[in-house]
């Protein structure tokens, strides 16, 4: 079994869960004789995985013509987006004369962009969508599919040149562009390779996978690992939005991290029930683990948020919990571990409840940094407002770090023994942090019964649910292209007997 599968990053460069999901994924389906062909926009170095081959798309020649600063030429067709989702930013003119159509994608959006352009003073990285303003913001067209063949993709076409596009694989002001770019490298890669199924990770590679699938005719999974949805609640970007829809539309079968990433899907959207795969997270297991027998430099009540700093995660909640917590445990610390666009509210929130001398920021971590917050935790907090699932807290766990999340997270569905409580509800929050500070014996218990249970949420457990479904789509394929084939032969059969009659 050979899987073409598109990604957005890799570790060790990664900027969140992401990339560490598809390393995860991608070793343990090693495990069941699955090669993958790795797809990244561009490869840093470092990027390793057994049984995976890595192509760089920055290398990949593509057909490119030079316009206004506003446009990019492309190939492709342009007919799956619907007039709302067209009134919401898509901007697409198709000549009929040439089999190319222009897409405008003078994109504003950018998720992770650097906070100076509007907080220089903090010098954060911004973790949630934000835009610069622009009157003309634009999303490139669900359906890229080139319908030129490699003989004749400059021919009649002058001006037009096959060149590789150098990506960044960053989350900048050029994501649009660069996921657009991304799926006409998808069509490219499609021709030239060969395997039997499709798999493309979160919303910038689902264009990837549509032309890939357009070009190959082979079957398409796409891996929500989170939704707009998640990430804005009622600030929806359209033009993410309508390519996660066209994504989700588009492929063979739906693949989320959790049941309540599949709510999701099926009620915002309107993916059939039975097109969706449920496939929760794993973890990498650890050999050695430190434990927190040392006393920590902070204390001996340490309170720890690891987590991009954006609504999505909560952070304003795990504020208002620790000003509870601090009348009870006037010695508590509490560690933010991450950055995002809500430092600076959450900075001044603190300051507004005096706890600045009981806060202390770390900045975005990874690696062994992480493993350093771990071991002077007492207690982990994910306090998150929608998480499709969540791998932070069974690092906790697998760290020996008891650990409270929220009943709006995925990852709650596979820990039976995390305290749980709803995001918005801090007086509960703070009463669960007290309390695992207050008895040790309940802190001790959880992190047996949450050692236990991490035993069981590996990725080879997700691997062999990706594989037998790999299996069956890759089956019916095949049994449709015997089918359509006999039909075609019979059809052949038919035509040349009523012309000798």
């Amino acid at each position: 079994m050979k899987v073409l599968m598109f990604g957005w990053e890799f570790p060790p460069h990664i900027s969140g869960g992401l990339g560490t999901a598809c390393a995860g994924l991608t070793q343990a389906l090693e495990k069941e004789n699955v090669e993958v062909l790795f797809v990244v926009p561009k490869l840093h170095g470092g990027e390793k995985a057994d049984g995976a081959t890595f192509i760089n798309a920055s290398v990949i020649p593509i057909l490119q013509k030079k316009l206004s600063a506003s446009k990019t030429e492309v190939s492709g067709s342009s007919k799956s987006f619907s007039e709302k989702e067209k009134s919401s930013g898509i901007n697409i003119t198709t000549n009929p004369e040439r089999t190319l159509t222009c897409i405008e994608v003078a994109s504003s959006l950018s998720p992770y962009i650097s906070a100076s352009e509007t907080q220089s003073f903090f010098g954060l990285e911004q973790w949630n969508y934000s835009f610069k303003e622009n009157n003309d913001r634009t999303i490139p067209a669900g359906l890229l599919t080139s319908q030129c063949s490699d003989s004749n993709l400059t021919k009649g076409h002058i001006g037009y040149v096959k060149q590789a596009y150098p990506f960044s694989g960053a989350y900048d002001s050029k994501l649009l562009e660069e996921v657009e770019r991304y799926a006409q490298v998808g069509a490219e890669i499609a021709r030239q390779y060969s395997f039997d199924v499709i798999h493309a990770h979160d919303w910038m590679t689902y264009l990837a996978g549509i032309t890939a699938k357009k070009i190959s005719g082979k079957p398409l999974i796409v891996h929500v690992h989170a939704t707009e949805i998640d990430r804005s609640g009622q600030n929806v970007d359209p033009r993410v939005f309508a390519i996660e829809k066209e994504g989700m539309s588009q492929a063979d079968k739906v693949v989320t991290v959790s049941h309540w990433t599949k709510s999701i899907a099926l009620k915002h959207y309107q993916i059939a029930e039975q097109k969706i795969e449920v496939v929760h997270n794993g973890i990498i297991p650890k050999k050695d683990v430190e434990s927190n027998s040392f006393a920590p430099p902070l204390g001996s009540h340490i309170v720890t948020f690891l987590g991009r700093i954006t609504h999505q995660k909560g952070p304003m909640y795990f504020v208002e919990a620790a000003r509870r917590v601090h009348e009870q445990f006037p010695d508590a610390q509490f560690v933010v571990a991450g950055s995002g666009d809500q430092l600076p509210m959450m900075i001044e929130r603190i300051a507004q409840v005096r706890l600045s001398m009981h806060f202390h920021f770390t900045g975005f971590l990874k690696g062994e940094d992480i493993d350093r917050v771990w071991s002077m935790s007492h207690v982990y907090v994910m306090p998150s407002v929608s998480e499709p699932f969540g791998i932070a807290p069974l690092e906790a766990i697998q760290a020996g770090v008891p650990v409270i999340i929220s009943n709006q997270a995925g990852v709650s569905e596979v820990m039976p023994h995390a305290i749980k409580v709803d995001f918005w509800n801090s007086e509960a929050l703070a009463e669960a942090i007290c309390n695992l500070l207050r008895f040790k014996s309940l802190a001790n218990t959880l992190k047996k019964n949450g050692a236990e249970e991490i035993k069981s949420i590996t990725w080879d457990k997700a691997a062999k649910k990706l594989t037998a479904l790999y299996y069956e789509l890759s089956t019916k394929h095949e049994k449709q292209e015997k089918s359509d084939l006999l039909l075609s032969g019979s059809s052949t059969q038919k035509a040349t007997h009523t012309a000798f009659l």
